[in-house]
């Protein structure tokens, strides 16, 4: 690849990975519009772990409240907000690790298909529509609860069909479940973090067995953009959200899914 194509595809996964508009669907256009070839998997490492890194860095504090609530927990055996918020997320990390483990095949064989992208974008956008305007949006992020979280968390690996977007599905899940935008929105960000590492973990894994040579330049370069990307679109993403709700994404996807439509089927 290129330098142009790297800031392209870079741009593309760090803008999409957050929002709830699907980054599959938007990683085959470059092939579907201009003929490029697939970035390999060293590149989606990249991307991937300047995503990663990107929340994490945002979200901080709330991690680090997270993390030493939760050893409080399971040292002195005492809760609090942000213990219970930890475990939570565990508990939602669950149903994508064993799906995922479970369907990676079926996954890969079958529903990675230009089709299956179009029509999850427009019918998952749909969705997210119904829960934006249906929900009552009351609830904290602190008042999740486990059975909200495991039911979000089954959202998330429902997510595992290319093209429902992981952000989408699990904010369209904690919205009918009654969370405020920006409670439904925070805890899908943090859910990001333990499934993105343990994904990055095992794309390591696999990239240690290949014997295709890395472009180091081109990785570094990648992680940069799609670390600010991602970083910058967390941001404005939690801002416009409370001012205009989850309508404008609604319309981009069903805007796209009519492109990706119509390049598949004319």
């Amino acid at each position: 690849m290129d330098t142009f194509q790297i800031i392209i595809l870079a741009l593309i996964q760090g803008l999409t990975e957050f929002l709830p508009i699907s980054s599959s669907a938007h990683l085959i256009l470059p092939s579907e519009l201009l003929g490029w070839q697939d970035q390999g998997l060293s590149f989606d490492v990249a991307v991937n772990t300047g995503s990663l890194f990107a929340v994490v860095i945002y979200f901080r504090h709330e991690l680090w409240n997270m993390f030493t609530a939760w050893v409080s927990s399971m040292v002195k055996g005492t809760q609090s907000d942000d213990s219970k918020l930890a475990w939570w997320i565990i508990l939602a990390t669950l149903p994508a690790v064993c799906f995922g483990f479970m369907a990676k095949d079926l996954i890969e064989t079958y529903l990675r298909s230009a089709e299956v992208i179009a029509v999850t974008t427009i019918v998952f956008g749909l969705l997210l529509w119904w829960a934006d305007k249906m929900s009552r949006q009351e609830l904290t992020v602190y008042q999740t609860g486990w059975r909200k979280a495991l039911l979000i968390g089954f959202a998330q690996a429902l997510a595992l069909i290319p093209g429902t977007s992981r952000s989408g599905a699990t904010m369209t899940a904690a919205l009918m479940l009654g969370l405020s935008r920006d409670a439904a929105a925070r805890f899908s960000f943090l859910m990001s973090v333990p499934v993105s590492l343990g994904a990055a973990i095992l794309v390591v894994k696999d990239l240690a067995d290949s014997s295709v040579p890395i472009d180091y330049q081109a990785l570094t370069l990648g992680t940069v953009v799609s670390f600010v990307a991602a970083y910058v679109c967390i941001h404005y993403f939690l801002k416009i959200i409370s001012r205009m709700g989850m309508t404008p994404f609604v319309i981009y996807r069903l805007v796209l899914g009519a492109v990706l439509c119509g390049f598949i089927f004319l």
